[in-house]
């Protein structure tokens, strides 16, 4: 068993100082609420463009910080996850209590707590406040969407609540930054307070957790007699289960008598909720008054959203104006950005003399920086919906609308946002599977995902199709063969991600699918300055964190595929253009230079490491029907799976600038053969290839934002074996059929 100090060790080493311009560390003020409640926007009110997104070690959860500005002095806001209470059910929840306690290993104790209430749900958002309050620390509550209280007929009296809470309300509209002075101002004051003592509500448990912390060793742990109290409170809880790996004597059985002692066969958590909401229900009775509300152009909308039929009709085209806007808006600035790369490095080649240090920067360095952007719109225009879809209150109906279907699946209602977004690509679809509060699901979502058929396959799958599918018609010309077979390969694709959801949730991930408990926001407009803020948010972390490994691949890719240069390659090639420029006349010559330029690149690409590693490996991909050329080409595509196709172009000379819809490579592949004679894209191993293509994790992108969303390398690592191994299985059964 892990000693006390072992167990602290992970949460508490010395926090990290944040400083100010001079040199002084500076305040910090946490910032909590219910979800739903404005929060984050608030937060992007008060700090802009100053801060920072982490994940918070050990867990999923992402860590904001930001700098605001209070009058003459800069503090540091810490975002915490949005919270109903303190009593922690899993590591992600416990993040708050951590924070708020000084347990947390990157953040000092917060001076004060900003909780941020939704003032037309005041009752429910104050549970969370009087469990706060009990902290001693200075506390401001920000009275959020006043506004729409007050179309609801809602009236707070802020002065009263003030005096009941002890400690300062300030109504706010986070949206348009309605009383930001004032918030300022409180917040200001609130750090100029020490610690506040405030009546208890369960003053029982914190007697018997005050006695048992009596009875401990030093644990580390800052605030210990409140940890134990949840845990005292919250059976099974995630205190509970962190004091259990104390090495401390009976620390189980002493919160378990001290739990029995308290309330006997009733559960503490019962008798919790009970005293609260009296005392809330007396609160409300002096600060609140309810008249006429006001109907508004969003309750006829929510009106409509939610009718059985016409929402339903909704929710298909608004998720199809989602699924065509990633996929379509985005493709002329992701052909600007291409269309730039190829510029940059043809200028670059031009001014270069041949050699490595010109293909490192043009093949190696800025095709791979091009890589990493060109799917900078697709992200960007995807979050730009999410956010907004979040932020104006209907994406939460969209989940709920969708909660039967997916739960056919073993998932929830919440996973069908991040699966649509995978079908124009994974990584911004594996990203927003952060909206699902479930680790199981969450996790089952997340493998699901690279099984949809995301842009990248399109061009592998334009070219086998064209290639060896025939054009063939059916029903008077109404219904292509090829395109029956493209579809065909979405819905391989969406078999495969409800089968694996299904089988992570039956074996490894199995547990009952939560019941799915949502609530539905009011309909608002979302704050410009938020969503902008949110969004750039977005595409630093993309290109930050998983920028950097793809570009690192990239380039380990081109020193495989161009080391190392035989001296007598090119001179045997020198020698095939001198003849050539001997004997051809001025119309001819071009056209034969391009074809011994590109036969020179082929031979280069077979006896470099990549050609020697596609010859090495290709006894293993020979049941497969492939040869060499193509194993080495399904090699070069781990970054990304559509090199595939500029990787087979220079294997079979038809050089490296060539695309889907390129004949030559098309004819050479059906010229293509073995030693023997024999074709090697037969129709079962071209069949074979698109289900590889349709399976195989080919994507390094994908990789690295999975181990960043799942905290580690053990899922990723698992995707990529499962699917590879699908691919592989699909692959040998329709070439063996073909044969």
């Amino acid at each position: 068993m892990p000693s006390a100090a072992d167990v602290t060790a992970k949460i508490q080493p010395s926090p990290q100082k944040f400083r100010g311009s001079r040199g002084a560390a500076r305040r910090h003020i946490a910032v909590i609420g219910n979800p739903n409640t404005g929060k984050s926007t608030l937060f992007n009110a008060l700090t802009g463009l100053r801060q920072k997104t982490a994940n918070y070690p050990g867990v999923t959860v992402e860590m904001h910080t930001g700098i605001a500005n209070l009058g003459n002095q800069e503090v540091v806001l810490i975002d915490l996850p949005g919270a109903y209470s303190l009593a922690a059910q899993s590591p992600d929840e416990m993040v708050a209590i951590d924070v708020l306690m000084g347990n947390r290993r990157d953040l000092e104790t917060p001076d004060v707590i900003l909780i941020v209430v939704d003032a037309a749900n005041l009752r429910r958002n104050l549970f969370l406040v009087s469990q706060i309050l009990e902290l001693r620390k200075p506390v401001v509550v920000a009275l959020n969407m006043a506004d729409l209280a007050d179309k609801k007929g809602i009236r707070i009296d802020c002065e009263e609540l003030t005096m009941l809470l002890n400690s300062a309300v300030v109504p706010f509209v986070a949206t348009v930054g309605q009383g930001i002075n004032e918030l300022k101002q409180a917040l200001a004051d609130a750090l100029e307070q020490g610690p506040v003592n405030r009546p208890l509500v369960m003053p029982e448990a914190r007697q018997a957790a005050r006695a048992i912390a009596r009875s401990l060793p030093d644990t580390g742990l800052n605030e210990l007699e409140y940890v134990l109290e949840r845990a005292i409170i919250d059976d099974g809880g995630e205190a509970e289960k962190r004091l259990a790996k104390l090495d401390c004597d009976e620390v189980a059985a002493k919160i378990w008598r001290a739990r029995s002692s308290i309330s006997g066969n009733e559960p503490l958590a019962a008798v919790e909720a009970k005293r609260r909401y009296a005392g809330i229900a007396d609160i409300m009775k002096r600060v609140e008054t309810r008249g006429e509300p006001v109907r508004s152009k969003f309750d006829r909308v929510d009106r409509i959203a939610n009718h059985p039929l016409i929402g339903a009709i909704l929710f298909v085209l608004v998720m199809g104006t989602v699924f065509q806007a990633v996929f379509s808006w985005a493709t002329p600035i992701m052909d600007l950005i291409d269309d730039a790369t190829a510029w940059l490095g043809g200028s670059l080649a031009a001014l270069l003399p041949p050699g490595a240090l010109a293909s490192l920067l043009v093949d190696g360095i800025i095709a791979g920086v091009g890589s990493v952007i060109i799917f900078l719109p697709q992200i960007l225009i995807l979050f730009a919906f999410i956010i907004f879809l979040e932020d104006s209150g209907y994406m939460a109906r969209a989940a709920f609308l969708m909660d039967r279907l997916m739960r056919q699946c073993g998932l929830s209602g919440q996973s069908f946002i991040p699966m649509l977004s995978s079908f124009a690509c994974a990584v911004p679809g594996i990203m927003a599977t952060r909206v699902i509060p479930n680790r199981r699901d969450r996790i089952a979502t997340i493998v699901a995902a690279p099984f949809m058929t995301c842009s990248a396959r399109l061009p592998v799958y334009a070219l086998l199709i064209g290639a060896f599918i025939p054009r063939q018609h059916f029903f008077f010309g109404l219904i292509n063969l090829q395109g029956l077979v493209l579809f065909g390969l979405y819905l391989l694709g969406i078999f495969g991600g409800i089968f694996t959801a299904l089988l992570l949730k039956r074996s490894a991930l199995k547990g009952p699918t939560p019941t799915f408990l949502i609530e539905l926001p009011p309909y608002r407009l979302p704050n410009l300055k938020s969503v902008l803020i949110r969004l750039l948010d977005r595409g630093k972390i993309f290109l930050v964190r998983a920028g950097t490994i793809i570009f690192t691949v990239a380039v380990v890719v081109w020193a495989l595929a161009y080391f190392p240069r035989a001296e007598a390659i090119a001179n045997q090639f020198d020698t095939e253009r001198a003849a050539a420029a001997a004997t051809l006349n001025e119309d001819a010559l071009p056209a034969r230079l391009v074809e011994i330029d590109n036969a020179q690149a082929s031979a280069y690409l077979e006896r470099s490491y990549l050609g020697r590693m596609g010859r090495t490996v290709q006894p293993v991909f020979a049941p497969l029907g492939w040869d060499w050329k193509v194993s080495a080409a399904v090699i070069a595509s781990f970054p990304a799976r559509e090199v595939v196709i500029a990787v087979l172009g220079t294997i079979y000379a038809v050089g490296s600038d060539i695309d889907e819809t390129d004949a030559r490579l098309a004819n050479r592949l059906h010229n293509a053969s073995w030693p023997d004679g024999r074709p090697v894209f037969s129709g079962g191993m071209a069949v074979g290839l698109l289900i590889f293509t349709a399976f195989c994790l080919q994507c390094a992108a994908t990789l690295v934002v999975m181990r960043r969303e799942t905290n580690g390398w053990t899922w990723p690592a698992f995707a990529w074996v499962y699917m590879t191994t699908l691919g592989y299985l699909g692959a040998l059964l329709a070439n063996q059929l073909g044969s």
